[in-house]
């Protein structure tokens, strides 16, 4: 398994929306870690040129990270409490209550597309035939039809956790390994249901209590920063630990000017999870965007990013943070804008 074989148990975590870049992958790669590529939110056509460009610059393993639709999600327990016409109409609800301050930046907000697949079976056939290392999945669990046919390729196939039941559901799927992630992490929470209120408990409980459940190579993720936490959760019973917040400001990120500056700005003193940037819980640093529309946005994934993306993209071309996405773990003061081996190095000082 790639994850027990890396030289530095390191991941670089996917960073869908920009962040994440064939670079930055293959720089955690090189420098004995495992990089990824975020294949939510782009197309095949466009994941297809990232992963031609990390097999031209390095021959490290390295994976790719795909976004599950709620029509290939699987689990069980996985719920649409909002569906058909409430979903519909929560949904403009939201987009109305987004409508004035889109009309501050002269832009008109865009209908929701509750059909998007974001270019599911496109993907999974392109990670079959381009024979990715790695493949892990984030929002769900496929079917093990579809686990199964990615592993036959030889890809290892990693899914992401968030509790003891979405991890026993993914061990008997047959996962090569669990990235379990905890509250503090940057970004979207993983959960298979969008509608989940997640566990707020301690990332190192958790491991300890997967670890106690399965027999697979587990990834530790959610606001590690420091090498002591690196210790405290190989200790509690990780493979490997991910990170992603301190890799932002690092020369091979994709992050966006205004998200650089705004980690690096005093004037950011909080992290908040939030449905108001996409219908699902995600970390970001507190702004006007979050003070406003926090609590008001349903759990509707992919509907609620939908309408609110011309308003985040007017304000990122008018470099305006306040109503932009700023994806922040709680370990985010110790990003630092050097290469991402460094950030590498130095996190597993502890091992």
């Amino acid at each position: 398994m790639v994850v027990s074989e890396l030289d530095v148990p390191v991941v670089g975590a996917p960073m869908a929306g920009g962040p994440s870049t064939p670079e930055l992958a293959a720089a955690v790669s090189d420098a004995g870690g495992l990089g990824f590529l975020a294949g939510g939110m782009l197309d095949a056509a466009a994941l297809r040129e990232q992963i031609a460009d990390v097999w031209a610059s390095s021959e490290r393993p390295f994976g790719v990270n795909l976004f599950v639709p709620a029509i290939a999600n699987t689990y069980a327990a996985q719920s649409r409490p909002l569906d058909g016409a409430d979903r519909a109409r929560a949904v403009s609800d939201y987009r109305d209550r987004l409508s004035t301050d889109a009309a501050r930046f002269g832009v008109e907000l865009a209908e929701a597309r509750p059909d998007d697949t974001d270019d599911w079976d496109l993907k999974v056939d392109l990670v079959i035939s381009e024979r990715v290392p790695v493949v892990s999945f984030t929002f769900g669990l496929p079917s093990a039809d579809v686990v199964h046919e990615i592993q036959r390729s030889g890809t290892q196939v990693i899914v992401t956790v968030t509790d003891v039941d979405e991890a026993r559901a993914a061990a008997d799927h047959e996962a090569d390994a669990l990235c379990v992630q905890g509250p503090d992490a940057g970004g979207h929470r993983g959960t298979f249901d969008e509608a989940k209120e997640p566990s707020t408990g301690d990332l190192a409980e958790l491991v300890a209590s997967v670890r106690a459940l399965v027999d697979l190579p587990i990834i530790a993720a959610g606001g590690v920063s420091k090498p002591e936490r690196v210790a405290q959760l190989r200790a509690a019973g990780a493979d490997a630990v991910q990170i992603g917040t301190l890799l932002l400001l690092t020369p091979e990120a994709g992050t966006h000017l205004v998200h650089r500056r705004a980690l690096a700005d005093p004037a950011f003193t909080q992290t908040a999870v939030t449905r108001a940037f996409s219908g699902r819980l995600a970390r970001s640093l507190v702004n006007d965007y979050v003070r406003a529309h926090d609590g008001h946005a349903p759990a509707a994934y992919p509907e609620v990013g939908q309408v609110g993306r011309a308003l985040r993209q007017a304000a990122a071309g008018a470099e305006d943070p306040q109503w932009f996405a700023l994806w922040a773990g709680t370990g985010w003061r110790q990003a630092r804008p050097v290469p991402a081996a460094v950030v590498v190095r130095d996190l597993a000082a502890a091992l």
